[in-house]
């Protein structure tokens, strides 16, 4: 018998323990029934040190059912409707097989340097680029697809490199959009070790193809090379970054995380995606990410940022979480699993 969405609220009860048929946090919602859709991307066809981020959505999700859904801050946002959404077969396919030419790619650079051209090492990066625009253009389409129905969609990743189709469809959609990211890193490599679509390049390749992203403000950055840093210093009018180092000295010296964070979200424009890197947290929280680096945000300021972006009456149009690689102990996914939590209620902004 068909339900409306009035009813399976009404039927469903947010105190039990999660079904094991259930949806993303226990939810029972379908599609037709959610407000916002979670498109998961099970992709890292170019990580360049830890692995492991392609099985985020199925741990994220596993783990999900162990957050209890009365949120603080956002007491109802469950009611909106949540829903995972499913990643096809064919593009599950383009994934590993690009992940398995990519690690022999960068273990071939690695040992020997260099890439002769015609050689055999050049034509498996040139695949490699070829899948990797395949999902990005298999990400703007899902993205589109969900829009259409009125859905506000978030991804959940995979490697970093995962939101640039979602973000092409931002620049369609918005004359001028931000992107709040928090991340160690700066992602503003060009085509690192050979690879267009790198998870190091991901910001680099939105800004030089994305002229109504009018602002990236990065938060948290603390390992990063030259170039990446020269880059963001001479793109300063579309790119503020809060160095973790630098926050932190300005916080020991009197300075609250309160006057930091209105400082960050004043360099925002309206229209906001939200893009988190797992490792912007500090690595005790996330362990088994991809590159963790010392240092970071602490879970609670995480939560507190976000919800000043919501405060300040940002337009929250999108957001991706990535680079969550679950380990052996589940602890990463747990924590991906509470960052998903609160970047959902956020959206639903109930």
């Amino acid at each position: 018998m068909f339900m409306t969405k009035d009813e399976i609220v009404a039927a469903f009860d947010p105190n039990a323990p999660a079904s094991a048929h259930a949806g993303l946090f226990g939810l029972p919602f379908t599609s037709a029934h959610a407000d916002i859709i979670i498109v998961p991307v099970p992709w890292e066809a170019t990580v360049s040190f830890g692995s492991g981020a392609s099985r985020a959505p199925e741990a994220v999700l596993e783990a999900s059912a162990q957050v209890d859904l009365h949120h603080p801050d956002f007491p109802d946002a469950w009611k909106c409707g949540w829903y995972l959404d499913a990643f096809p077969d064919d593009m599950a396919s383009c994934a590993a097989r690009a992940q398995v030419l990519a690690q022999n790619v960068i273990a071939c650079m690695h040992n020997s340097g260099n890439c002769k051209p015609g050689s055999e090492l050049v034509r498996s990066i040139e695949e490699i680029n070829r899948l990797c625009a395949r999902m990005n253009a298999w990400v703007y389409e899902r993205c589109a697809y969900w829009k259409k129905q009125g859905k506000k969609v978030g991804l959940l990743g995979g490697d970093h490199s995962i939101p640039l189709g979602c973000l092409q469809l931002h620049a369609e959609q918005y004359d001028g959009f931000g992107v709040l990211h928090v991340d160690a890193h700066h992602d503003l490599r060009a085509a690192y070790e050979g690879f267009t679509y790198s998870h190091a390049s991901i910001f680099y390749n939105a800004l030089e193809t994305l002229p109504a992203l009018s602002k990236v403000v990065q938060v948290g950055i603390r390992d990063y090379c030259r170039s990446e840093h020269d880059y963001a210093r001479e793109h300063r009018s579309r790119i503020d970054v809060f160095y973790d180092r630098d926050m932190r000295r300005r916080l020991y010296r009197g300075e609250t995380w309160q006057t930091l964070c209105r400082e960050i979200i004043h360099c925002l424009p309206r229209y906001v995606h939200v893009s988190i890197d797992i490792d912007g947290l500090d690595p005790a929280l996330c362990p088994n990410t991809g590159t963790p680096v010392p240092g970071g945000l602490a879970f609670e300021e995480l939560m507190f940022l976000l919800n000043e972006l919501h405060e300040a009456g940002r337009c929250l149009i999108g957001f991706d979480l990535c680079e969550v690689a679950p380990g052996t102990d589940g602890w990463d996914a747990n924590t991906g699993a509470r960052v998903l939590f609160h970047l959902c209620s956020l959206a639903s902004g109930r």
